[in-house]
């Protein structure tokens, strides 16, 4: 069993019910020992729903599935396995996804296109057709209102802790509430947009106005994050919202009442994100890279990822090694234009160049005393613009090479 990541918060968070929401975690056999393995999510007729998937190109039979159906917008169910991926199966994976649908249309009494599956774990394995389905009827008994600690649990592959999040907010005057899980902690570089995450809201929003909510939360917390820049065959963001909250209709995103939820769900969804950073396979540091003076935002972002993904930048800070050049390096590959005669870097705020050389007044000490912490900064800024972003990421040790030589026996 692996041991719980120096990174993770004391507790998993009380995270309150949400109108229209039942949830359930169980363990069904689908992986080893007693382990909870299947999550199940029963919405109340009219929710709508949004998504983003891997970009992948080698996706899971669940992802085809949901990739169909989302455009809907409507759901009724969603229905998670552990321990399989169901990726890389052919037709054996398209059969269980059928059968588990059929399945779900008798015991949720709903339509085919309000069935949303994910399935993470092993690639390449196929799943008997009947082995999710036929668990249900014991996941719908478990169903409760307040079951996330064994929905977070149940989603959970190499990850050491689970993971979750709450926050009101208001839409119109009326209170609102958005609680989201995920999973994650190797095969981290999500480009949607092994990672999953399903967030819950009793917020009254249509699909398409929910979509664009989720494609710019999505944007600044998922797609924000790297453990291995390794993108999963599986990664899914589900956003649900039941309407059974009080507030009046809304529309567009950008309409004057949703401002506080779009901002509240993203928040959300950077919590979620950062959790999985904090959980990376064999993370000592959690790492955070703000890049400015980029030619654009998105510049800023590659530029960003280029250093977050850098295992020389990452195995330096495992190693508490203040090689600030290692950093100049990853600049200088990212793509992105960069001027190397204004460039400037700081880590946990102490300047260690400007304008592309190193301060008169640098000293090593502060940084390797920065880097001693568990949390560590860097602060990049390329001179060649007004863009920014602002990334996650997490040291590289010896325990990563452990846990994946391992994974599968």
């Amino acid at each position: 069993m692996l041991k719980r990541s120096p990174l993770a918060p004391t507790d998993f968070p009380f995270l309150p019910t949400v109108d229209g929401v039942r949830v359930a975690g169980l363990s069904t056999g689908l992986k080893k020992g007693k382990k909870r393995d299947l999550f199940v999510a029963d919405l109340q007729a009219g929710t709508t729903i949004a998504g983003k998937f891997t970009s992948s190109q080698c996706p899971s039979a669940p992802v085809d599935w949901c990739r169909q159906v989302i455009r809907r917008g409507k759901a009724r169910t969603i229905i998670v396995n552990s321990g399989n991926a169901n990726a890389f199966t052919g037709k054996a994976g398209d059969q269980t996804v059928a059968e588990t649908i059929k399945a779900a249309v008798r015991h949720f009494d709903c339509r085919k296109a309000e069935v949303f599956l994910a399935s993470t774990g092993v690639i390449g394995e196929p799943l008997p057709p009947k082995a999710i389905g036929e668990r249900l009827p014991g996941a719908v008994k478990a169903l409760t209102p307040n079951g996330w600690s064994d929905a977070a649990d149940a989603i959970r592959t190499t990850d050491t802790f689970s993971k979750g999040a709450c926050i009101e907010t208001e839409i119109a005057g009326s209170p609102v509430r958005i609680v989201g899980i995920a999973k994650g902690s190797g095969m981290i570089a999500p480009d949607m947009a092994t990672m999953l995450s399903f967030i819950f809201t009793d917020a009254k929003i249509p699909a398409p106005t929910l979509q664009k909510l989720l494609d710019y939360g999505t944007d600044r917390s998922f797609n924000s994050i790297t453990v291995d820049s390794d993108t999963s065959t599986s990664d899914t963001v589900l956003l649900a919202a039941t309407g059974a909250a009080s507030h009046k209709s809304v529309s567009g995103p950008a309409q004057a009442h949703l401002r506080h939820f779009r901002q509240a769900l993203t928040d959300l969804m950077i919590d979620l994100a950062t959790q999985v950073v904090r959980d990376g396979e064999g993370a000592t540091k959690f790492i955070t890279i703000d890049v400015t003076g980029a030619a654009s935002a998105r510049a800023a972002k590659r530029i960003g990822l280029a250093i977050a993904n850098s295992p020389l930048v990452k195995t330096a800070i495992a190693g508490e090694d203040a090689n600030w050049g290692r950093i100049v390096m990853a600049i200088g590959k990212a793509g992105e234009k960069a001027d190397r005669d204004k460039l400037s870097i700081a880590m946990g705020g102490i300047p260690i160049t400007k304008n592309g050389r190193l301060i008169d007044a640098y000293r090593e000490a502060p940084i390797a005393r920065h880097l001693k912490e568990q949390s560590v900064t860097i602060e990049v800024d390329v001179g060649v613009g007004a863009g920014k972003a602002r990334v996650w990421t997490c040291d590289l040790t010896h325990d990563y090479i452990s846990i994946n030589a391992d994974y599968r026996s």
